[in-house]
């Protein structure tokens, strides 16, 4: 049964992510970028000023840091160190030249994310804030494009429920358990229709299903505040461990730069003359990890955005751009 899960899987991931698709998202980073004259540069040190400098009177339900958190805290771990290794070990080291780059270029789309998000975000009657792609598909192209607008949600359920969403990183974690705690499968547990699995992977799931649920259940801004702690606890860890590992091999440094450019620009000289199925000098499979580490594809960002306490679009569109960072 899961074989033929993982095969219709595959099937829908082969037509979702074809290259016309890769290329357009690709193409609209790129078109955003000249329209915006470059404003990932011109406007970084206001981003970064912004994204820890809470606005004061900004109407909304959480910060701006607790929104960029929020957005972060599905990508950061799974996306940065899993989605990464798995480009690499697919595509070569060149998918680390065609990560800056294609982050650099949708920056600019995560900034007309955040920005649209803002600006046509609703407030019901509860005095909820509520906001994102749908919102912005129905009242900024008109109510005649109301059935795209549910048509992206309906798939962009899916893609959070079963997709990369969550699948990925309940793998990540448990994998990782198992890998310290029982590499071998010395203790497995047959399940029904399912089959076996280590009880280790078994046990971190369950733990992992409660603790998200006692998050989920207090909503958006209890979201936000947990968030808000182990995000950025996650990020400094992240970054010390990189740090330690390059000063650790510095030596290298120069020859793995070398190898990355050669990568990127002549795959054959790094693979030794053996095809990777390259597309436009770079894999489908490394973009499809770009466009996760970024999340372009989930509609979390600029959900989280529309929820964050500004009344300036174009400052939460800055804020938002920065999580390409990460």
């Amino acid at each position: 049964m899961l074989n033929t899960i993982n095969r219709v899987l595959e099937e829908i991931d082969n037509f979702v992510w074809g290259p016309p698709l890769m290329v357009l998202i690709l193409a609209g980073g790129i078109f955003l970028t000249f329209r915006l004259y470059l404003l990932q540069i011109r406007k970084l040190p206001l981003a970064l000023k912004w994204m820890i400098k809470n606005e004061e009177g900004g109407n909304g339900e959480i910060t701006s840091f607790g929104a960029l958190c929020t957005a972060l805290s599905a990508t950061i771990g799974t996306g940065n160190i899993v989605g990464v290794a798995t480009a690499v070990g697919t595509g070569g080291p060149g998918a680390l030249f065609w990560m800056l780059v294609a982050a650099f270029f949708g920056m600019a789309t995560k900034y007309a994310e955040g920005l649209l998000a803002i600006k046509y975000r609703v407030v019901d009657d509860k005095g909820h804030v509520l906001g994102g792609p749908f919102y912005y598909i129905e009242r900024g192209m008109g109510i005649k494009f109301r059935w795209l607008a549910k048509i992206f949600a309906f798939f962009g359920v899916c893609v959070g429920l079963f997709g990369i969403g969550t699948f990925s990183q309940v793998n990540g974690i448990s994998s990782a358990v198992k890998n310290v705690f029982d590499p071998l499968d010395k203790h497995t547990l047959s399940l029904p229709i399912i089959g076996n699995y280590s009880i280790a992977i078994i046990i971190s799931s369950l733990i992992l299903s409660i603790a998200v649920a006692l998050v989920l259940i207090g909503g958006i801004k209890r979201i936000s505040q947990v968030s808000q702690i182990i995000v950025p606890f996650m990020a400094i860890i992240y970054v010390v461990f990189v740090f330690v590992l390059i000063v650790s091999n510095i030596t290298q440094v120069p020859q793995a730069i070398l190898t990355i450019c050669k990568g990127a620009f002549n795959p054959k000289a790094v693979t030794g003359g053996r095809s990777r199925n390259y597309f436009c000098l770079y894999s489908k499979r490394e973009l499809q990890e770009v466009f996760f580490l970024m999340k372009l594809v989930l509609v979390a960002a600029p959900i989280a955005a529309a929820a964050a306490q500004t009344k300036e679009p174009v400052r939460q569109g800055l804020v938002s751009m920065t999580g390409n960072f990460y």
